[in-house]
């Protein structure tokens, strides 16, 4: 059984301009098979032409492409029983 995985760098607040794309990174405290989840309010997001997901070792990131104010809302990471939002 693997280790507790626990989130080392939390997500960050970000305002912007409709058109932009925002980006929100994650670190966990060691890399995991766990699942990991993004959500924008209580949706949970998948890689597509709108959401980029990415993992790179530790990092978690989430990058969504050219927002619009639909897109305004809270934004968390989950993973096990951890959770970060912004």
């Amino acid at each position: 059984k693997e280790p507790a995985v626990t989130v080392v760098e939390t997500l960050k607040d970000i305002t912007l301009c409709e058109g932009e794309d925002a980006v929100f990174e994650c670190r966990l405290s060691r890399e995991t098979t766990q699942d990991a989840q993004w959500f924008l309010g209580d949706v949970p997001l998948q890689s597509n032409e709108m959401n980029e997901i990415r993992v790179q070792g530790t990092r978690h990131t989430l990058v969504l492409r050219k927002v619009t104010l639909e897109d305004c809302g809270p934004i968390s990471f989950k993973v096990g029983q951890n959770t970060s939002a912004a």
